[in-house]
């Protein structure tokens, strides 16, 4: 016998019944649950007399809701759920990066503003929502709504690159993350750009329509500037979807060329074919590379709660959109009025420029947009039709610190159409910054004071 089989023989020799048939222990009983570990089936906040709306994302668009309606609508409950204990900001991320902002600016409390402005909050993970009955579960347990706002922002699809094979896709996300969605990912970005000692950096852009367009081509500016102002022997490879820079295309276009020659290399028309994250290669349409570190943006969808929620629509060919299906002007759902979607998630509006910019202003718009709509409701009278507007500015240069920016406005034509006017303003300059530090002091006021 083998050494181990030994031992074992003599151990159940030593043991008397042991080895032969024994009759099952009696199971033990199920310890009760602490009270602050939920169950989807239990209520969560019991049903009062007012009329409740529920919140499910506490990002740019849910903050902003919540408070519009506590302000226009004092007479409805608002409930807001919201996975996160803090807020962190996505917009002006990139220039955290670089510690051109400090993270005290991008971070707020959750329930310090909650109890400012006399809405609930809840920490919690959203996991689905039953429309028949009106009713989102959580992990904390479940409750009622009259009118339901979804800001779900965005999903990876890791799926278009991967299909089933989960451990490539975790590898991925782990090593590799787009740090575009509020969490860890942000940090983890932060470490490697810090640490990083030269070599590759791969840049991939999700192919539209994507969370704010021009943040990824901001992104690779500041970290070339990053290499370039630390003498690191790096370079950025930013492998574009799209066949062209956009949107502020000549700003951009001009940054690369004027401020990182040596830094950064732009490849258009560079769709990803395939990606191995544990060799360190990736194919795309225009070449294949080995890389050292990589920020690998896949396709992005609305996030997984629209899914849950059934608020996903369907294309021509009858598969799903990946995007809410929406009424362009009201903002709730086709098919449940008392359904609305806000934010990045949102789907089709225009045969003009087809979607709304995924961005934090555009959130934060529509969040007071869909506010007033309710509260309209709420008091018996029809909305009328109100339309965001968008402001961005990206940061191109890191000392002298420079910037561009792109502005969009929308206006409805006799048609009943939603038509956009985009002005970009390529001239990269100092006061662009001044204003963008102030246009954020100014949306974090509105949310947060």
């Amino acid at each position: 016998m083998k050494r181990r089989e030994l031992l074992l023989a003599a151990g159940a020799a030593a043991v008397p019944g042991l080895g032969q048939a024994q009759a099952a222990a009696p199971a033990p009983a199920s310890a009760p649950l602490p009270f602050m570990v939920g169950r989807p089936e239990q209520t969560l906040l019991p049903k009062g007399r007012a009329r409740r709306v529920v919140i499910c994302g506490g990002g740019w668009g849910g903050l902003s809701a919540a408070k519009t309606l506590r302000k226009l609508a004092p007479q409805l409950e608002v409930v807001l759920l919201e996975r996160n204990p803090v807020f962190f900001s996505c917009p002006l991320s990139n220039k955290w990066l670089i510690d051109a902002v400090d993270t005290s600016f991008l971070m707020y409390d959750y329930l310090r503003v909650s109890d400012r402005h006399g809405y609930r909050y809840v920490q919690c993970e959203v996991l689905g929502v039953d429309r028949a009955a009106k009713r989102v579960s959580t992990t904390q347990g479940s409750l009622d709504y009259d009118f339901l706002i979804l800001a779900p922002g965005i999903r990876y699809n890791y799926e278009a690159w991967f299909g089933e094979d989960r451990e490539a896709a975790d590898a991925t996300r782990t090593r590799f993350p787009a740090a575009y969605v509020p969490s860890a990912e942000h940090f983890t970005l932060k470490r490697a750009l810090h640490g990083f000692q030269g070599g590759e950096w791969v840049m991939t852009l999700p192919p539209p329509p994507q969370r704010c367009p021009p943040s990824p081509y901001e992104r690779a500016c500041m970290v070339a500037w990053w290499f370039k102002s630390r003498g690191i022997k790096g370079h950025v490879t930013i492998l574009d979807h799209k066949d062209g820079v956009r949107p502020i295309g000549p700003g951009f276009r001009a940054a690369f060329q004027e401020l990182y020659k040596d830094q950064i290399t732009y490849v258009p028309n560079a769709q990803v074919q395939s990606i191995d994250p544990f060799s360190k290669r990736i194919r795309t349409s225009a070449g294949d590379m080995k890389f050292d570190h990589a920020v690998f943006m896949a396709p992005h969808q609305a996030g997984d709660l629209a899914w849950k929620a059934g608020a996903v629509g369907l294309n021509a060919q009858g598969k799903p959109s990946g995007w809410a299906d929406v009424h362009p002007l009201m903002l709730h759902l086709k098919s449940d009025a008392d359904v609305y979607v806000i934010g990045d998630a949102v789907g089709w509006v225009s045969p003009d420029f087809n979607f709304y910019p995924k961005s934090g202003h555009v959130a934060n718009r529509h969040g007071r947009i869909v506010a007033a709509y309710i509260a309209e409701r709420a008091a018996g009278r029809d909305p009328q039709v109100s339309l965001p507007d968008n402001l961005c500015y990206m940061m191109v240069n890191g000392a002298p610190r420079e910037a561009i920016s792109v502005q969009f406005d929308y206006l409805l034509n006799a048609q009943g159409i939603i038509e956009q006017v985009q002005i970009d303003d390529n001239d990269r300059r100092a006061e662009l910054v001044a204003e963008n530090l102030k246009w954020a002091g100014t949306m974090f006021d509105a949310m947060f004071g």
